[in-house]
């Protein structure tokens, strides 16, 4: 995440809770009793760690629960061993979590996250970096990195996440998964810590589209909807790819269009030109919530933190107002842009990412792999636009991504569109004796 100043941009990083819920003190071990549990991935975990509470349409699987929401029982860590060793036992599921259980699913662990979920590359200090098994070697993305590894390595079939800036979408891109940010606000954050409020989102991660859309339908408010007729491919944000991939991805988009049925139609400039802008406005406002929520938090640990995760939050409380009321102008400027570009019916195809996923060394030092992936991913957060992102192309390095933006609350619309997209079969849901 990169610290708010001017011409600068941030990445997904959570606000610490109010006063949380439930006893002060208790704790959860880091693993369920048991060998060979990989702790990278796994803050804790089971077979099942908590069993579904009624049968329906998810039975037979398993959720990797990223360690931002509330599960009945257990603490909430957000990936730090402080944050963790003082958070209380939950008394009840997040929202989420519980409208999955009443379906069937089981609960396979509490899947790790960027410390803080400070992050959009899956790299961890404390617990390590999750495996990425589509690109042996190299990040899984993040910040939902746990939960986007248990899917790829198939130990869970659901990754229950969050996004503000990209976070269930680079690590789809990264693994060659399918993941859904929905519209802003359309899906319940109860039970779920804080993220920066203007942008954040409850996410999922699946690895075939028929998964996603089983998890959509149960997610999703009802919504009478436009459906998508008319595919449109920003050739200005493939321009942001690296080199090696972007005719790869122009491909991969016609190639998805064909398969749902859809001509792709060109469109050379949409706002590729405002993405600087709208980055570096995002991030003003982000690191203003950041401080809002953890500022209190860090003033108490903030030693359990690296500088860069301080400086990331303590940046906020210094925010003149004037660039306050500028950052939140033009994001509503964008909100207009974008509402009249993608009116409903119509989807915007872009890469999920502008590169694979990088090795953990590079993805540490990188700035400027940091701010490029941002600028493909702030938009979708500034509008609070519904996101779906698919496979793309396979490169020399791993699987790089496409998203699919669309007018706000067409989220069924977009789902229903993917449902065509045949080319992965799905597997049978694990039966548990």
């Amino acid at each position: 995440m990169d610290v708010p100043q001017p011409n600068s941009v941030v990445t997904d990083s959570p606000d610490r809770v109010p006063p949380p819920r439930g006893a002060v003190g208790a704790q959860t071990p880091v693993t369920a009793p048991g060998a060979d549990v990989d702790t990278s991935i796994w803050r804790v975990v089971d077979d099942p760690l908590i069993a579904a509470s009624a049968a329906g349409a998810l039975s037979g699987c398993r959720i990797a629960v990223k360690d931002l929401f509330a599960v009945a029982g257990h603490t909430i860590g957000a990936g730090n061993p402080t944050s963790l060793s003082h958070a209380p036992v939950e008394s009840e599921h997040a929202a989420a979590v519980s409208l999955l259980m009443q379906e069937g699913a089981d609960i396979a662990g509490i899947a790790q996250t960027d410390e803080l979920a400070c992050g959009l590359f899956g790299v961890n200090p404390h617990y390590g970096t999750p495996p990425n098994p589509a690109a042996p070697g190299r990040v899984p993305g993040g910040s939902s990195s746990g939960s986007a590894s248990a899917v790829a390595l198939g130990l869970a079939d659901i990754g229950l996440g969050t996004d503000t800036a990209g976070s269930v979408r680079v690590p789809a891109s990264y693994c060659g998964l399918y993941s859904l940010r929905p519209t802003h606000g359309i899906v319940s954050n109860a039970g779920r810590l804080a993220l920066a409020p203007s942008f954040d989102t409850v996410g999922w991660i699946t690895r075939t589209p028929q998964m996603l859309a089983r998890v959509s339908e149960i997610l999703l408010p009802q919504q009478h909807t436009q459906p998508i007729e008319r595919p449109i491919m920003a050739t200005d944000l493939f321009d942001l790819a690296e080199p090696s991939v972007r005719i790869l991805l122009q491909q991969a988009a016609r190639q998805l269009a064909n398969r749902i049925g859809m001509p792709l139609q060109d469109a050379t400039s949409t706002f590729a030109e405002h993405l600087g802008t709208w980055a570096e406005a995002m991030g003003v406002v982000q690191a203003a919530e950041m401080w809002q929520v953890h500022g209190r938090w860090l003033q108490m640990h903030r030693d359990a933190v690296p500088p860069r995760v301080a400086t990331a939050i303590t940046t906020g409380e210094s925010i003149p107002i004037d660039y306050l009321v500028w950052a939140r102008d033009t994001l509503s400027h964008a909100r207009i842009i974008l509402t009249d570009l993608i009116p409903p019916g119509t989807a915007l195809v872009h890469p999920a990412a502008p590169t694979a996923a990088p090795p953990p060394g590079h993805a540490s030092s990188d700035l400027g792999l940091r701010a490029a992936t941002v600028l493909l991913t702030c938009a979708a957060s500034a509008a609070g636009l519904p996101v779906l992102t698919t496979p793309g192309t396979q490169s020399a390095d791993g699987p790089v991504g496409l998203s699919v933006v669309a007018a706000a609350g067409s989220d069924r619309a977009l789902v229903a569109a993917l449902a065509e997209h045949r080319e992965i079969s799905e597997p049978e849901p694990r039966q548990h004796p």
